[in-house]
């Protein structure tokens, strides 16, 4: 499945859009769908845009799960992926062992070192994130979870543009 040189990578946030990722990691390939089993989904990773992003907390409650993408990556553009997590300052990479039909997948991930609770995303962060699962047909229960998030509309126009860009004409 992986290629030599390549590492697989565990995408739960905004990062499950192809288009957001291979605009800032190049190339990438879908490797498969996998789920993290005892932890969920937040959106209480603090920004330096004062929005919330997406964390995935360790919880080890049963019927907890963080479904995300499986993505091949060069091994010479870890260091990149790193800089866009802003990895060691406000997330850590960790290898974590994700389910998939094609069983256990060793992947790295990032953890948030720091969350608040009650933050919100900006309106194009969960739009990132929803397009990514959509796309990845990941299962329509969770999909509708992540729907139910409250969100903020971006008052920066130029933020709100620079970000759904990677979309071209389809904006929302």
């Amino acid at each position: 499945m992986l290629k030599p040189n390549e590492f697989a990578y565990f995408a739960y946030g905004s990062n499950m859009s192809a288009p957001r990722l291979s605009r800032r990691i190049d190339p990438i390939r879908h490797i498969a769908n996998g789920y993290l089993d005892g932890y969920q989904l937040t959106f209480d990773k603090v920004s330096k845009d004062g929005s919330g992003k997406c964390d995935c907390k360790h919880s080890g409650e049963p019927g907890h799960r963080v479904w995300g993408v499986l993505f091949a990556i060069d091994a010479d553009s870890l260091e990149a992926l790193d800089k866009y997590e802003d990895e060691g300052r406000t997330y850590d990479r960790q290898k974590v062992q994700v389910r998939t039909d094609h069983g256990v997948i060793v992947a790295v991930t990032y953890f948030a070192r720091k969350s608040e609770p009650g933050l919100r995303p900006y309106h194009w962060y969960k739009y990132h994130v929803l397009y990514g699962a959509r796309a990845a047909k990941l299962p329509a229960d969770y999909i509708a979870e992540i729907e139910e998030v409250e969100e903020l509309q971006d008052l920066d126009a130029a933020r709100t543009e620079k970000n759904m860009a990677v979309y071209g004409s389809v904006q929302k």
